[in-house]
């Protein structure tokens, strides 16, 4: 299975760095609220109880996650939309860009502006999302053959140890399926989300290039109604 890169060693870290500064807490908020249309019940709604989880583990206050739950019911609330946009960057790499925006109006030429004055472009439609599967990625915290075994066992289409730890790799459908199985084996999952995981990797040897796609991300990330990106660049060189 492709997707593992040092952007995504990065990202983590980043992610670490949000939390501490509270950053990400209005990004969570908003997977949250989106997640929760589907009902308020996080025993009976997967993907809520997921977006919850990732609020604690981001040490996210309590009142803040029911905050973002009570939007649903909240009429004054403003409603936020999913929106999903195609970039292509420095190397010929391809970047998908989730949202959860209020005002699409003003997400998009945000969007567009971090690709364009970072050397990238927006892209058609479908022009590279064919390039990506639609994957449930879990991040479980543990090492070893018999960790491996013991989640292929639970369900998942693919584990990979890297970094300390090993990522997990499941039909979107199965999920939250898998991820209770690993966490019933008695491992400790540090992440689950629905992610949009590479087809093929685009080597990323260069470190002029390297640098040039990871200043892409940076401000995609840094914008406040992104969600998540992601990105098929390998990315090799020594930055």
């Amino acid at each position: 299975m492709s997707g593992h890169s040092k952007w995504s060693t990065i990202k983590r870290e980043k992610g670490a760095k949000d939390a501490k500064r509270g950053a990400i807490f209005t990004r969570i908020g908003n997977q949250i609220a989106i997640a929760a249309r589907s009902g308020i019940d996080p025993t009976m709604n997967s993907a809520l109880a997921m977006a919850i989880e990732t609020a604690k583990q981001a040490n996210m206050p309590a009142a803040n996650i029911q905050r973002a739950i009570d939007r649903v019911a909240d009429k004054n609330a403003a409603v936020l939309e999913e929106a999903t946009y195609e970039g292509m960057g420095p190397g010929g790499v391809g970047i998908i860009i989730e949202t959860a925006t209020d005002n699409k109006n003003r997400t998009f030429p945000e969007v567009r502006s971090a690709l364009t004055k970072n050397g990238g472009r927006v892209a058609d439609s479908g022009s590279v999302m064919f390039q990506f599967s639609r994957k449930g990625v879990i991040r479980v915290a543990a090492t070893g053959e018999d960790a491996l075994l013991a989640i292929l066992d639970a369900g998942a289409e693919d584990a990979v140890e890297e970094d300390g730890a090993i990522t997990v790799y499941t039909d979107q459908k199965e999920l939250a399926k898998v991820r209770q199985a690993i966490k019933d084996a008695g491992l400790t999952v540090e992440e689950a989300s629905l992610q949009y995981v590479p087809n093929a990797n685009v080597v990323i040897d260069d470190v002029e290039t390297a640098q040039k796609v990871m200043k892409i991300m940076d401000a995609l990330e840094d914008l406040d109604d992104v969600v998540d990106v992601h990105t098929n660049a390998d990315i090799t060189a020594d930055i």
